[in-house]
């Protein structure tokens, strides 16, 4: 789970992490009343779920109350385009307003689960604020990593070795041990699989504030945090993944025009690697499960077709647990609910696939049978170009 930069703010700043003052706003008029109360320079930054929001024109230092109206009132109601919101970007609903503050140097500091070990990973860099996949890419050497065991947590003997390792001057150094400290804390007991600060930045005054700064939550421990859980913000998902949580469906959106439904993750990720294989683009990620019921798979359905995108539509299935002839009478069922307009491709293999497949012939619906997931993919790249 994701949630807005004031939001995660909030959340280090119950650890001890420093932040700017400053509050979130909705209208012009709270943005130039927020303004004057936090100073009159001041920097007013769009509130979404996505990164680049500087580049994107979604973040101002404003030099007056008045400016950080203006600036507000073209930007609250809009929609923000960024390098990861997509073409279709998101809409400004909230700004945050904070106090301007005198910078000497903008360093980048984050904290992620490394899945090789298991451990938690410190990671650093003396060039913060830019985007640090570029740092990472170009000069990977620049990028400081150190391992954190979870048996014992931080030291501040670490804390001081990438202190030093991205140049904060030794005055600072105290003060780059508590913060990281902190930041540390707050990464463990909120279940974070990622915390991420970008730009850290070493003030004139030799402080460290957190500049910028991003949380993501790890949904399998949410159930410990009802505070947390109630961060999140339905208008910045996507519909059809919100009710795809409802049913317990697993489902991530995608940019291609090609439908997919599945069960098992693994199958998923071949399914839509054998498409791309054969010149086709996935529209969606879409795991149904070892045990989802008829009823179920129709609403899986319902949430793969209601992307206006999909030209076609594959299915591919493996019947262990799941067996095939539910898995068809799920799809005979939604085609039907639903007026099906798209081509739909059928592989099932495993359990019950002759009933299966005599449930699909016996629907007299436009349905496309595929004797392997080569020919499946061949078929559904094809109808969707047809289409």
């Amino acid at each position: 789970m994701n949630i807005h930069e004031f939001q995660a703010k909030e959340v280090l700043q119950r650890y001890g992490v420093a932040v700017p003052r400053g509050k979130v706003a909705t209208t012009p008029d709270e943005v130039a009343a927020v303004a004057r109360e936090v100073g009159s320079v001041c920097v007013v930054k769009a509130q979404i779920h996505a990164g680049g929001r500087g580049k994107a024109g979604g973040v101002k230092l404003c030099k007056t109350p008045e400016e950080a109206r203006a600036f507000a009132q073209g930007l609250l109601g809009k929609k923000l385009v960024t390098h990861q919101t997509g073409p279709a970007g998101r809409e400004v609903r909230r700004v945050l307003v904070e106090e301007g503050c005198a910078i000497a140097r903008e360093l980048y500091l984050g904290l992620v689960i490394d899945r090789v070990t298991g451990w938690p990973t410190l990671m650093a860099s003396a060039e913060g604020g830019v985007e640090i996949e570029e740092v990472a890419a170009r000069t990977p050497e620049k990028i400081l990593r150190e391992p954190i065991d979870p048996a014992v947590g931080i030291q501040a003997f670490q804390a001081r070795k990438v202190a030093f390792g991205i140049g904060i001057p030794k005055q600072s150094v105290s003060k780059a041990v508590a913060f990281t400290s902190a930041l540390y804390q707050a990464f463990v007991q909120c279940d974070c699989s990622l915390a991420e600060i970008n730009p850290l930045v070493l003030t004139q005054a030799g402080d460290l504030l957190a500049l910028d700064a991003k949380i993501s939550f790890d949904d399998n421990g949410l159930f410990r945090h009802a505070d947390i859980r109630e961060l999140r913000d339905i208008a910045e998902e996507d519909p059809k993944e919100t009710e795809a949580a409802k049913h317990d469906l697993s489902y991530i959106s995608l940019n291609g025009n090609i439908g997919c439904m599945v069960n098992g993750a693994g199958l998923a990720m071949s399914t839509m690697d054998i498409i791309k294989q054969c010149g086709g683009e996935p529209a969606n990620f879409l795991d149904v499960g070892g045990g989802a019921s008829a009823e179920t798979v129709t609403a899986a359905f319902k949430i793969l077709l209601s992307d206006e995108k999909v030209r076609a539509v594959l299915v591919n299935i493996f019947g262990g647990i799941m067996r095939c002839d539910v898995i068809a009478s799920g799809i005979v069922d939604a085609a039907r609910e639903i007026h099906l307009q798209v081509p739909l491709i059928v592989r099932l293999e495993g359990t019950n696939v002759d009933l299966g497949k005599k449930i699909l012939a016996e629907s007299k619906l436009n349905i496309v049978s595929a004797t392997d997931m080569a020919d499946a993919a061949r078929k559904v790249v094809a109808a969707a170009r047809a289409a």
